[in-house]
């Protein structure tokens, strides 16, 4: 491996989750060229990433909006722009860590001879010279990635997410504090939302939580999110004053950085929780209809996961909308949770 190509165009926590693995194969491999093909928009969560010596972005919500419109004849041009500019850097091995169609056909479009899949699916395999079946230990932190490591003879020793701020976030993410009038390490984050609803706790525990946080840790909650989450994010700091909402209001790489100068994380499963384990801030995750992991590596990060019979469930819950796997997880339980991460780092 010379010339190497990784493809993991999204999500947040699943780039997340596969961070460690460009370090092992940077350590194995310390000479040889990497790229990694993602999504724009997620492209600056690796931009500090000194194992990457490029990163390529796969224009998906482009080539999305072109089909949909009917542009075939445009959308074919695009696709052989972006095969054009793979061959062109002449990779030998393609790694496909998502093990979807849509990333497997990515890997083949760059001309690399020697293309692996983990535990590939939805035909993906087709397209792949080597498929490394699916593994790991379940239940921990980027257990299938550590798998498909040990597979190619990499060194998992310290197999942790992991990731890095460019200094000029960290500059601006600095005034962005100082505006609110916050300096790192006395603040909370709480990362309440995600893409479905059988995935967040509720608003008044929410609430309840953040007086707690705010009275006996002494600490301010400061709330992060999209767009589409400020008028909830409302809600939760108009119930709690000092606490502060910047839903919407920062880029990808200054929301982590964010998360990695905070005192304590506390969250749904959001790629913003996960990026509490990968800087090393106490984190506490709520789990429910999904459980991504329950170790995570590190004790100073603890995992809420009340282990019903329907859970995980992910996208088909079958509770009738009354979602108990996160609604019966209790603030004084979240807060029990929070010191002793807060006691995990100090030790």
């Amino acid at each position: 491996m010379q010339r190497i190509l990784l493809v993991r165009t999204s999500a947040i926590g699943d780039i997340v989750f596969a961070s460690p693995f460009v370090a092992a194969l940077r350590a194995r491999y310390p000479a040889a060229y990497i790229a990694w093909l993602v999504e724009p928009g997620i492209d600056g969560l690796l931009e500090a990433d000194r194992c990457i010596d490029e990163l390529i972005p796969w224009p998906k919500a482009e080539w999305r909006r072109l089909w949909d419109e009917g542009r075939v004849g445009e959308l074919y041009r695009r696709v052989r722009e972006l095969a054009g500019l793979l061959r062109a850097r002449r990779f030998d091995t393609a790694i496909d860590l998502q093990s979807l169609l849509k990333s497997g056909a990515l890997a083949w479009l760059s001309g690399a001879k020697r293309r692996i899949g983990l535990g590939s699916r939805e035909a993906s395999r087709w397209l792949m010279t080597e498929v490394v079946p699916p593994g790991g230990t379940p239940g921990r932190i980027s257990s299938e990635y550590r798998h498909l490591a040990e597979h190619l003879g990499l060194d998992t020793a310290g197999f942790l997410p992991r990731l890095s701020i460019t200094d000029e976030t960290a500059r601006r993410t600095r005034a962005l504090l100082t505006t609110c009038g916050l300096a790192p390490g006395h603040y909370a984050v709480f990362a309440p939302f995600t893409t479905r609803p059988q995935k967040h706790w509720r608003e008044d525990a929410w609430q309840a939580l953040a007086v707690a946080v705010r009275d006996h840790l002494g600490l301010t909650p400061v709330i992060l999110g999209g767009s589409a989450d400020r008028e909830a994010a409302r809600r939760i700091v108009d119930a709690t004053p000092g606490a502060i909402t910047l839903v919407g209001v920062t880029s990808l790489p200054e929301a982590a950085a964010l998360v990695a100068g905070a005192a304590l994380v506390v969250g749904v499963d959001t790629g913003l929780t996960h990026m509490g384990p990968a800087f090393g801030t106490p984190t506490v995750a709520l789990f429910g209809s999904t459980r991504p992991y329950l170790d995570a590596g590190r004790p100073d990060a603890s995992v809420i996961w009340l282990g019903l019979p329907c859970s995980p469930c992910r996208r088909r819950p079958s509770c009738g909308g009354a979602f108990s796997c996160l609604h019966d997880i209790h603030p004084e339980r979240v807060m029990h949770e929070a010191r002793a991460v807060l006691r995990g780092k100090q030790a």
